[in-house]
């Protein structure tokens, strides 16, 4: 799961980097392994920062300053498909042909092929285990076939169709080439999401592409649209041309963007992330009293897992007629557990993010509402933190279905073994995370919370529920191959937290982006030289 970001501002002399750095800030619930920004300046030379860790360590007055033009890319990463290694930060870049700049979220589904494609075929060295830079070069392979000089609106939609043609899984992509303008496209499906809106500026008006339209709304944009899917939208300082490059196929956004990924002041296809979780928690309510008086059980008071299920969790206390309290209080410096490596760590941190109250707790029959039980970490140390501050009885409600099933498109939930609801009935669950009982919202009534504030969307993706994945051709040849290749990358970044260098990065202690530099790329995904300062912040030299 991923943050895209692109800018273009109408006035060329203003650095979009800034604006840039603050988008990324607010998307960084959608990835906190590594972050960066590549701006396009004068006669068309690119600027990059990026390096693992927070927007917040990565980004300051210095580095932002030594990023130059008005327009750029900029992306927040957890990786899936990949690894957890520096190089793989994105945005990524090709020099050739005409120098392209690739931001993507998502997660490819027929990568086996396509490298062979690369190989055999296109001739193109593919430098990471990065799906986002396989992409960016069969985008690339795709503009190299007009074999012209320079190239115009037409070109970059033949490519991007060529490129849909090509490749399966969710991708939602923003793209910037040297000189030219700033590119966004979705898969067939719309699986994974991104917008654009818009901004007076002067004489002109400025442009903007992201995932969210929370990013949007804080820099002053309006005209929120959503990307369609198969459509790629074109931007140049003097145009903006849209078009169907794809036949759309089913358009089945992920549902669960709306059970937890994506913050609930934005709005994904028309839905409001924070209406739906409304709707969930009043459906999830009617679930929860009728399993509370067939276990003949009562309960004295509702708290929610902060942050997501907030908003459902007052929407049922309030039909249930039950008290709301806020019996955890959360760091706010501790990260989303969800999107961490590794159980243990999953395990310890939720202990450092949250802490019980116990005069919430003490003596009570406690419904805890969490927006989801994925691996069931967190709600174990959730509910034994309850119990160890006095709590009688700990039930748990779900505002989503039992998670049964990797998710293949870009959301790390890779192996079947790690989900706690995988080949457990809701007891089995229960007792897995010491709970009394616990309660899940059904899948019929999830869909109707989202879907009723448009009805035009007759599809989502629940593969994660159902293990109907609405692309096709997942194979358990491939759900073996993801679940080994994140177990792979998994260790890599336990090694590194353990075993690297200062402050758990591994390699060293992590550069000041001082160490930026201009200049030209010189191939795909600069490679590094393995000193810190390029390992960590790749540059490009004259």
């Amino acid at each position: 799961m991923c943050g895209i970001l692109g800018l273009l501002l109408h006035d060329p002399n203003v650095d979009a980097a800034p604006e840039i750095c603050e988008g990324l800030s607010l998307l960084q619930h959608r990835g906190q392994d590594a972050c960066g920004i590549i701006t396009c300046g004068p006669k068309g030379r690119f600027y990059q920062c990026k390096a693992n860790g927070m927007v917040r360590d990565i980004f300051d007055a210095n580095s932002l300053s030594r990023l130059i033009g008005g327009m750029g890319v900029g992306h927040v990463r957890y990786p899936t498909a990949g690894s957890f290694n520096n190089a793989e930060a994105q945005p990524f870049y090709v020099n050739s042909p005409y120098g392209i700049v690739f931001a993507h979220n998502g997660n490819l589904i027929n990568t086996s092929s396509l490298l062979q494609f690369m190989d055999q075929t296109a001739h193109r060295h593919i430098n990471t285990a990065s799906d986002s830079e396989l992409l960016l070069n069969i985008f690339a392979d795709n503009l190299q076939k007009t074999g012209k000089f320079r190239i115009n609106e037409e070109d970059i939609f033949t490519a991007v169709g060529g490129l849909m043609g090509q490749v399966k899984g969710a991708y939602a992509c923003v793209a910037m080439l040297a000189g030219f303008g700033i590119i966004a496209f979705r898969d067939p499906n719309g699986i994974r999401p991104v917008g654009m809106a818009t901004r007076k500026s002067g004489t002109g008006k400025d442009y903007m592409f992201a995932s969210e339209s929370v990013v949007a709304d804080a820099g002053g944009f309006s005209d929120w649209e959503d990307v369609k899917p198969g459509e790629a939208v074109i931007i140049t300082r003097n145009n903006v041309a849209r078009r169907q490059v794809a036949t759309p196929a089913t358009f089945a956004p992920d549902i669960f963007e709306y059970v937890y990924f994506a913050r609930p002041d934005s709005v994904l296809d028309g839905i409001s992330v924070y209406r739906s979780r409304m709707a969930m928690g009043d459906a999830l309510a009617d679930k929860v009293k009728t399993v509370l008086e067939e276990a003949n059980l009562s309960v004295d008071v509702v708290i929610p897992v902060p942050d997501t299920s907030r908003v459902a969790a007052l929407n049922l206390a309030q039909k249930l007629k039950l008290p709301y309290r806020e019996g955890f209080i959360k760091n706010r410096y501790v990260g989303r557990t969800f999107i961490m490596p590794g159980q243990q760590m999953r395990k310890k941190n939720v202990r450092r993010k949250l802490n019980a109250m116990a005069l919430e707790f003490a003596g009570k029959n406690v419904l805890i509402v969490d927006d989801s039980i994925v691996r069931g970490t967190t709600s174990k140390e959730i509910v034994q933190m309850a119990k160890d501050v006095g709590a009688k009885k700990v039930i748990v409600a779900s505002c989503a279905p039992p998670i049964r099933y990797p998710n293949v498109y870009g959301i790390d939930m890779p192996s079947r073994k790690e989900l706690v609801a995988y080949g457990r009935d809701d007891r089995s669950i229960a007792s897995a995370i010491g709970a009394d009982l616990v309660i899940f919202q059904t899948l019929p009534d999830l869909i109707h919370s989202v879907r009723h504030l448009n009805p035009s969307i007759e599809q989502f993706d629940c593969s994660v529920f159902t293990g109907e994945y609405v692309t096709g051709g997942i194979e358990e040849e491939y759900l073996q191959h993801i679940e080994g290749l994140r177990a792979d990358n998994l260790r890599s970044k336990l090694n590194d937290l353990t075993l690297g260098g200062e402050e758990g990065k591994g390699g060293g202690a992590v550069p000041h982006p001082s160490n930026l530099k201009e200049g030209r790329g010189t191939g795909s995904n600069t490679p590094t030289n393995g000193s810190d300062a390029v390992g960590l912040h790749n540059t490009w030299n004259n």
